[in-house]
């Protein structure tokens, strides 16, 4: 690949990780649950506030990536590591964009839908545009194939159990934590869950080929 075109696809991809993280931070101000891999970084920083959702997502995408190491050993691949930075970068982005979202006025029930039905249009934008842009797997994308590599199964197979699993873990944190209580976990989780898939097929089919034509030229 020419240096003109990877230069290209980073920064494509670095714009990716800021509308994903702007769909997350709508999605959270709606207060009715997060997408599935958002939801462990949501409970926690519920619950120990001296870090934000954006450190949270650090920590749990620099584990993800831990993971990923531990499972594929020598067939991990080195520039898979730019997954820890660029989560970093993710978790401040998303920092940046609570800043923004909190300014839109959540005052009725309906207002909390529209806000989590909009974050997982701004999330799947932002991940179609990760997709396309082809360089590096974003931790959770990359914890999933990394399992679904040793065991054999697809990919589609692994993550929506990798989501659940997510979903699970944060139920029993916000359960261990708040006292038995369920918090930061809601409809907006199973909302976003079945909507996102949806949204990234629509958005792939019109925009993966222009803009490959655009990254290539």
């Amino acid at each position: 690949m020419k240096r003109k075109e990877l230069i290209k696809r980073y920064s494509l991809f670095i714009v990716s990780l800021w509308f994903s993280a702007l769909g997350v931070a709508v999605t959270k101000c709606g207060s009715l649950g997060v997408s599935c891999i958002s939801s462990v970084p949501n409970v926690l920083s519920l619950r120990f506030t001296a870090l934000t959702i954006g450190g949270w997502t650090f920590v749990w995408n620099t584990l993800l990536v831990v993971c990923q190491i531990a499972l594929l050993r020598k067939n991990f691949q080195k520039i898979q590591l730019l997954q820890i930075p660029l989560s970093f970068l993710f978790g401040w982005f998303t920092d940046v964009a609570m800043l923004v979202a909190v300014k839109i006025p959540v005052n009725s029930y309906p207002m909390q839908l529209f806000m989590v039905v909009l974050g997982v249009v701004i999330l799947a934008f932002g991940i179609t545009l990760g997709v396309i842009a082809n360089v590096v797997l974003n931790a959770g994308e990359g914890i999933v194939k990394a399992l679904a590599d040793v065991s054999g199964k697809e990919f589609a197979f692994v993550k929506v159990r990798f989501d659940a699993v997510c979903v699970l873990l944060a139920v029993g944190i916000s359960l261990l934590t708040f006292g038995g209580k369920i918090i930061g976990v809601r409809e907006g989780t199973l909302i976003a869950a079945f909507l996102n898939g949806t949204m990234v097929k629509w958005y792939s089919r019109r925009l993966k080929a222009p803009l490959d034509q655009l990254l290539s030229a």
